[in-house]
């Protein structure tokens, strides 16, 4: 079988899983959380709260009700990582990259996936020690693999990967790739 077909195999499953595992917490906190009181789970630190009426904005409840909108960049955003994984050089260095790609690719369709079916995100998890907004596990994936996915950028990568990669982005438009490329 074919390296990338493989490998693309192996994103989808684990892009699946993602999901399902999002779906599911969701799902639970729906049924559990919902006109409930919160859980503390480090009393003054972590709790799971259900927010009424759901988020209909992005981050920190921004840009409230443009579900349109949303819906528009997550579908942008994820089509754009479909295409940056499937022209990905096929080198172990890339591959962690890959992987956080396919968590911030979950974690938009996620989200993607509440607004649809009713209109808004279900958040749940909330840092009351610095009152830090309600979120939920897709917004985990898109955070902190964002995060990770900068630092990585900037401190592991080096200027002939950036090359590299960019060639590789560019190859379905261009007639000269470099199959060759050895680091």
């Amino acid at each position: 079988m074919n390296t990338k077909i493989k490998r693309c195999l192996i994103d989808i499953v684990l892009f699946i899983l993602l999901i399902v595992l999002d779906r599911i917490t969701k799902i639970w906190a729906t049924s559990r959380l919902m006109n409930k009181d919160a859980i503390p789970l480090i009393p003054g630190v972590l709790e799971l709260y259900y927010l009424p009426n759901g988020n209909t904005g992005a981050a920190f409840g921004l840009l409230m009700g443009h579900r349109s909108l949303f819906l528009f960049i997550a579908a942008v955003v994820v089509a754009a990582i479909v295409y940056i994984i499937w022209n990905m050089p096929d080198h172990k260095k890339y591959k962690f990259m890959e992987i956080l790609m396919v968590f911030i690719a979950a974690g938009g369709v996620g989200n993607m996936i509440d607004r649809l079916m009713q209109g808004y995100v279900v958040d749940f998890i909330y840092i009351s020690l610095i009152n830090f907004p309600i979120f939920n596990v897709a917004d985990m994936y898109v955070s902190v693999c964002t995060v990770i996915l900068a630092i990585f950028m900037l401190f592991k990568l080096k200027e002939e990967d950036y090359n590299y990669l960019e060639s590789s982005l560019k190859a379905p438009f261009s007639k000269n790739k470099d199959k060759n490329h050895e680091t």
